[in-house]
């Protein structure tokens, strides 16, 4: 009887010491607001995972678009946020809602069309005057409308070329990029698109660019945390060990390397 319960002591304790280890084992969780450009690309799947395996974090990403990747952090309810919207970006750290912002990479916005391009704005360098054919002979364009990091970017190219985009000719249709480039193929319309998305997506889709190279479409990338003075529950340390791999020699690294097709897709900035 004594035996007995020796035993049970002992395989209460054991499973006990198991069950403990298992949830200290368990990875702590760490949850990214990011566009859906950089989801897209495919870059995240391989930027994200050496940092998990190195620290034992697990990325949670949310790929929305730029604006609604900012009020998840507005709201506490991501712990840092990778965007590409410098404006938007520097309101929300002197609004006192992020830390400790760094760039991190760039690549550039095209204009993407039709091979037939009724607006004939093939090999155009200058985006206000390819917008401005677009709208002169209304020729079909698809906007994420989702205010995005490229749909904040189409509007000051808009407002830039002096033109409010209205009518049939000029379709919002509140999604993320990959969904916008599926509907301009089909419409056969043109369309403003960061070049990673396009590489990623090129091989699915019936749309060439016809227009780049502008100054105007330069298109930077930027990492910052959510700030713990505002949201106590966030993982600050933990968002700032991610802020500071992204932004390493290794992780920096990682983006420089990442090719589809051999070709670049985001150019790193963060280490000289």
């Amino acid at each position: 009887m004594k035996r007995n319960i020796i035993f049970k002591a002992v395989f209460l304790f054991a499973v006990s010491m198991i069950l403990i280890s298992s949830v200290y084992a368990s990875p702590i969780h760490l949850k990214l607001a990011t566009t859906t450009s950089t989801e897209n690309s495919g870059l995240l799947g391989v930027l994200l995972p050496p940092f998990e395996e190195k620290y034992g974090i697990k990325v949670d990403v949310i790929a929305v678009g730029t604006g609604k990747a900012l009020a998840l952090g507005e709201n506490g309810d991501v712990d840092v946020v990778l965007v590409h919207a410098r404006a938007a970006e520097d309101k929300f750290i002197e609004e006192g809602y992020g830390v400790n912002r760094r760039d991190v990479m760039f690549n550039d916005f095209i204009i993407l069309g039709p091979s037939d391009d009724p607006a004939d704005i093939k090999d155009e360098s200058n985006v206000i005057l390819a917008l401005k054919k677009i709208a002169d002979c209304k020729a079909y364009f698809v906007s994420r409308g989702d205010d995005s990091g490229t749909h904040k970017k189409e509007k000051i190219l808009w407002q830039s070329a002096k033109i409010s985009p209205e009518g049939k000719w000029y379709i919002e249709i509140g999604q993320g990029m990959g969904a916008t480039l599926q509907i301009a193929y089909e419409k056969q319309a043109y369309t403003l698109c960061d070049r990673g998305t396009f590489l990623a997506y090129k091989n699915k889709i019936d749309l060439i660019i016809l227009s780049e190279g502008d100054a105007l479409l330069f298109n930077p990338y930027g990492i910052m945390a959510v700030n713990p003075a505002n949201y106590p529950q966030v993982k600050y340390m933990e968002a700032m060990q991610l802020v500071a791999w992204v932004t390493s020699v290794e992780g920096q690294k990682i983006i420089r390397e990442y090719k589809i097709e051999g070709e670049i897709l985001f150019y790193p900035v963060a280490i000289k």
